[in-house]
């Protein structure tokens, strides 16, 4: 062994803490320093202001990429409390933009997660050259400036305010970041996505970055779930079915609440988006197989009912019927559980069954009231099933 070796000690142990920990090994908390670190930290500082416009709190939020490469995040919300925390005495902001895993909200079905880290804004301004806190409450304008996640001063009142606010923007810091910058499109298609899983959320994205013109959408859809269904089909085909059937019911046996909308079109392509807490579950999980028996359940019994299936036939399989089908799953659960650390498939057998029993209840009641259109799906699942 060498001397070096031996005299291996405390000195050789290197504690990093909070933002500088961050600024490190970036990679860590937003999973690269490229496009997809970016994305997460617009997501990171985009969580607050969502949550406060689906509280009430706010009507709309604002998200806009400036021509100087700064992604400011606005909301119309109250302004944020210019008051010290119950903890440590620290100002809300500052705790905001400094500390881990700061928030206002409760917890539950109640808060929107943009972000699979759920850090909080304290990622974007540990990684961002500049950063510039705006509060405008009860008619004063609050200014507080960063460079590299340091406080340049302490929050300012910089003078009268009219309306309230709760502005951030910042500047990724190109040392780390390199020449990577957001895409508005991938950026409007996941703003857009937590629109409709929340219906009545306002949010609106612009790129003033230099191009030929600025650009700017604005996401808001009243019908929710259906609205999406609608959307995904937009390139799927001649429906078979007009009505895009859903629902939205409190399920308290799992402690949420499930929104499904669902439509079948003339093609063999199946197109199910399933979601928790509307953080996308890309590997399904529970609520996925519970919309499946659910779906399965209620188009058998149609089918045997009516006597399009004999007694001789075997049930409809799961494959068949999903040809064709655009469906959006979407469940709110006070403690959803999840497998593994990337949340990529939900969790929880009680979930499984009370979702297929609350997909079963409504797509039967759903046929027997619209007999054509019901005969309609499952003749061409049938012939389906037949042909093959």
């Amino acid at each position: 062994m060498s001397d070096t070796a031996d005299r291996y000690d405390a000195t050789h142990i290197q504690v990093l803490e909070g933002l500088e920990a961050m600024r490190k090994r970036p990679g860590m908390y937003i999973g690269s320093t490229g496009e997809r670190g970016l994305y997460q930290m617009v997501f990171e500082v985009a969580d607050r202001a969502v949550n406060e416009a689906l509280a009430g709190r706010a009507n709309s939020v604002e998200i806009t990429l400036t021509p100087d490469g700064r992604v400011c995040v606005a909301d119309d919300g109250p302004g944020l409390p210019m008051e010290p925390t119950a903890d440590d005495g620290d100002l809300i902001l500052e705790a905001l933009l400094t500390q881990m895993h700061a928030r206002e909200e409760p917890g539950g079905r109640h808060v929107v997660n943009v972000t699979r880290f759920g850090i909080g804004p304290c990622v974007a301004n540990a990684l961002s050259s500049r950063l510039t806190a705006e509060v405008r409450r009860d008619g004063v304008r609050w200014i507080q400036e960063y460079a590299h996640g340091v406080a340049i001063a302490p929050p300012g009142a910089t003078g009268p305010a009219t309306g309230s606010r709760t502005a951030i923007s910042f500047l990724p810091d190109p040392a780390i970041f390199g020449t990577a910058e957001c895409s508005f499109t991938v950026l409007a298609a996941r703003f857009r996505e937590l629109a409709f899983l929340n219906r009545g959320l306002d949010i609106s994205l612009t790129d003033e970055r230099p191009r030929e013109a600025s650009r700017s959408e604005r996401f808001r859809f009243p019908s929710g779930a259906r609205d999406f269904v609608t959307f995904l089909d937009a390139q799927a085909g001649d429906p078979v079915h007009q009505d895009v059937i859903g629902f939205e019911r409190e399920v308290p046996h799992m402690a949420g609440t499930v929104e499904i909308a669902l439509r079948w079109c003339d093609s063999r392509t199946e197109r199910v988006r399933t979601f928790a807490n509307s953080r996308p579950t890309p590997e399904g999980g529970t609520h996925a197989v519970g919309f499946r028996d659910g779906l399965a359940a209620a188009v058998n019994a149609y089918a045997r009912e009516r006597g399009l299936l004999t007694a001789a036939d075997p049930d409809l399989g799961t494959d068949r019927i999903g040809e064709g089908l655009t469906a959006v799953v979407s469940v709110k659960l006070d403690r959803p559980e999840f497998h593994g650390a990337t949340h990529g498939a939900l969790s929880g057998t009680t979930v499984r069954a009370c979702v297929a029993e609350a997909v079963r209840e409504h797509l039967g009641g759903w046929m027997k009231g619209h007999p054509e259109q019901a005969a309609a799906v499952v003749g061409r699942i049938i012939r389906s099933t037949r042909q093959a």
